[in-house]
């Protein structure tokens, strides 16, 4: 989730999870009262000589870069340091800053955008919670900040541990280790792994929570204005203990806006963006899919002008439900991951660039984009034609699609030799063959499905009924998706109806224990199928949001029944789905869909077949999404019925490998598609040999000419640049004062041209 909305705004820190009242965590000020009131001598003597052997942060809050990141982002180096007086721990990049208090306990004391020169914490406040075995207990934090609007330096020399923590108890520093495995076989845009600096604070537990020691570990990154941090707890006390609850972050954040009154759901939001690694809401966008950021109130922030005092100014980042996770004596509890990324501008290009940039880093998997097409049969014969085909035209992959026929829960020796063998023959050939399993949003019975709390029967969930996954019904389901990959060596999964983040209230079922674990076993058994799918190198699809646990792409968001409409509306609903959900989501990480045969009615019409009839509008749609990075499923037996047909095909391939690096990079959005007059979207692409590269549309039925003014500022392109027609002459444009140039573009009736900048 970022700035624009957000999930709850409650005046009383609880949520409501279908129907299910479930306290939320808070700060344990007074839950416990059993601590150690300060820090013993040999542990601060311990971090003082640690703490004094980084070296010293000097960056002032105001000063900021003399550099675009976005253009150069080269220049960002993370680093550790410590602040002069001694007494804390900076992580920072050049870009923004953490501050840590580290006595007399652990505290983030500030938040420094320097893009903007501004600090973004107005109070200080612990490091999260958890409660173990019903008790709520703060990790670290620091209390008596009597004036929450602003945080002075010196006020932190007056400030006590907050009672019933964990305190700190050291520290170590470390280069930051890869996420996730990827073997990177297929073409990539980002093929490197996320690089920075990561600290890891251990912060031990006493009284009850002695031997329980967690630690905090906080990763700032190279070439990106992001922090992530996550929670380990390891069990030294020699019994099992229960996580009831934790909440992985708890800042106060100066507001975004402090209006007396009115409603504060409509308030603006610090400008931030926040992003889990723990989605699941049955859909395809971060902002849609988000379940652990909530912006909430501080009533102790008594100087905000909002009477109510109800302005949305803390942070928590926590699981909605659980996870009541019991953790035996020698064993590690991990929680999920939480990036932060401070915004520099509200310029609504630029926010979607940052957030583009961070998924490029953080899942650089998601920049694979091989060229597919949808099989509709999976008849032995029909396939090897079809890979035939691809080979001919230079697609690298085929998925045997819904209705194909190719089960891969069928894990019976005749249905894997049946698909071993057509993957041995597509790999003879150099085409990587997958299929399609259909998962959550399907009917088992009465004893495997999720059950809902309102009513204590299945049905009435994310997509009417779903099976739990922690049923043995969804431990079998697992086994058998591991076994038919393994065993055919199918090189992509396209997980339909993955899991969307459904409780289940059934105390019956083999691997969860009852509601509150519910949810995030489920979550776990998911993901780990998709860790095991990304080590495996298997490409993998999924139309909800798991990018950060291993999902390669996603949908871009269409309607189905818009396939069902005539080709010359489906030739705008493209470009305006091209234009409208690229602004946040990376080209290569989205899949569109181009009917070749019938889908969801809409008769000839609505279809390309037969191909070599409808040649036009093939080619556009072909030229719309490969010109924009995107991968369609084209949808059907074949991919041509006659030499004419083939060598359009092959022809737009051939183009989008040639420009396949600057096609997959940055789109700047030009014009939008209105049906009214030009429309167009541009490539950047900084590090590359082309640096831009722009697609024009023309939807009147006449030819048209306009000057257009060509934003070069994303480019890295100054002064001077070289412009070319499609493969026609360069020629040489001076930009102004704005880094842009004017361009006369002729388009011709219902047709479309390309420039390229260098």
């Amino acid at each position: 989730m970022n700035t624009k909305t957000f999930s709850a705004l409650l005046l009383c820190v609880s949520l409501h999870t279908y129907g299910a009242e479930i306290a939320a965590p808070q700060q344990a000020a007074s839950a416990n009262t059993e601590t150690e009131t300060e820090m013993d001598h040999t542990t601060r003597q311990r971090l003082s000589q640690k703490i004094n052997a980084l070296p010293v942060y000097r960056q002032l809050h105001s000063e900021k870069p003399d550099y675009d990141w976005l253009i150069a982002p080269q220049k960002v180096k993370a680093g550790i340091y410590r602040t002069e007086d001694g007494k804390g721990i900076v992580i920072a990049n050049g870009l923004l800053a953490r501050e840590f208090r580290i006595f007399p306990n652990l505290a983030t004391t500030d938040l420094i955008n320097h893009m903007t020169g501004e600090s973004m914490l107005r109070a200080v406040s612990s490091e999260g919670t958890v409660t173990i075995n019903g008790k709520v207990w703060n990790l670290g934090g620091l209390d008596g900040q009597s004036e929450r609007g602003y945080l002075k330096t010196e006020w932190l020399e007056q400030m006590t541990p907050l009672p019933a923590s964990f305190w700190i108890e050291d520290f170590e520093t470390a280069p930051l280790e890869p996420a996730m495995p990827w073997k990177r076989s297929r073409w990539a845009l980002n093929t490197k792994d996320a690089t920075g600096r990561e600290i890891v604070f251990t912060l031990k537990g006493c009284g009850e929570t002695e031997g329980i020691r967690i630690r905090l570990h906080y990763t700032v990154y190279d070439e990106i204005p992001a922090i992530r941090k996550y929670m380990t707890l390891d069990n030294e006390t020699g019994k099992t203990v229960n996580i009831d609850r934790f909440q992985l972050e708890y800042l106060a954040f100066a507001e975004g806006e402090s209006p007396s009154g009115g409603d504060p759901t409509t308030f603006r939001l610090p400008n931030i963006h926040i992003e889990s690694d723990m989605h699941c809401k049955g859909s395809f966008t971060e902002l849609e899919t988000e379940i652990t950021e909530k912006w909430l109130p501080d009533p102790k922030y008594t100087s905000q002008r909002n009477y109510l005092l109800q302005t949305p100014c803390i942070l928590e980042v926590a699981p909605p439900i659980g996870p009541d996770q019991s953790i035996d004596p020698g064993k590690t509890f991990t929680s999920f991951m939480v990036y932060e990324m401070p915004f520099d501008s509200d310029d609504l290009e630029r926010k979607g660039l940052f957030q583009k940039r961070l998924q490029r880093t953080i899942a650089p998997w998601t920049t694979e984009n091989p060229i597919f097409m949808h099989l509709t049969s999976s008849n032995p014969e029909t396939v090897r034609t079809a890979i035939d085909q691809c080979a001919e035209t230079g697609y690298e992959m085929i998925i045997l699609s819904f209705g194909s026929g190719a089960d891969a829960e069928n894990i019976s020796e005749e249905n894997l030799k049946k698909f071993r063998e057509l993957v041995e023959y597509g790999k003879s050939k150099g085409i990587e063959l997958g299929c399609y399993s259909l998962l959550a949003s399907r009917w088992i019975s009465d004893e495997v499905d999720v059950i809902n709390p309102k009513t204590g029967k299945r049905g009435g969930m994310t997509f009417g009924s779903s099976p739990c996954l922690c049923s043995q019904w969804g431990e079998e389901y697992f086994r058998k998706i591991k076994t038919f990959m393994e065993k055919t060596g199918m090189r992509c999964l396209e997980h339909d109806g993955s899991y969307p983040g459904d409780v289940c209230a059934s105390t019956a079922h083999a691997y969860h224990k009852g509601l509150n674990d519910s949810q995030w076993n489920q979550f776990r058994r998911i993901t780990e199928l998709y860790r095991w799918i990304r080590s495996e190198d298997i490409y993998l699809n999924v139309p909800d949001y798991y990018f950060l646990k291993g999902s390669n792409k996603t949908s871009i968001g269409y309607r189905e029944v818009n396939w069902s409409l005539p080709r010359e509306q489906q030739l705008m609903h493209t470009r305006q789905l091209n234009y409208d959900c690229t602004w946040e989501r990376i080209p290569s990480s989205l899949w569109s869909f181009v009917p070749l045969v019938e889908y969801h009615g809409g008769g000839a019409a609505a279809t390309l077949e037969p191909l070599h009839e409808h040649l036009k509008e093939y080619k556009t749609l072909m030229f719309q999404n490969y010109g924009c990075g995107i991968q369609a499923c084209y949808r059907g037996p074949r991919l041509y019925d006659t030499e004419e047909t083939r060598e359009a095909v092959t022809e737009i391939i051939r183009w989008y490998k040639k420009y396949r690096t600057i096609l997959n990079s940055d789109l700047i959005h030009l014009r939008r598609p209105d049906a009214k007059d030009w429309d167009g979207l541009m490539h950047v692409n900084p590090q590359g040999k082309e640096k831009g590269l722009a697609l024009f549309f023309n939807p009147l039925d006449h030819e048209i000419t306009r000057t257009i003014k060509i934003p070069l500022y994303y480019t890295g392109i100054k002064g001077k640049a070289l412009v070319r027609e499609q493969e026609g002459k360069k020629r040489r444009y001076r930009t102004d004062e704005n880094d842009c140039i004017t361009l006369e573009v002729t388009l011709p009736a219902n047709g479309h041209t390309w420039y390229v900048f260098e």
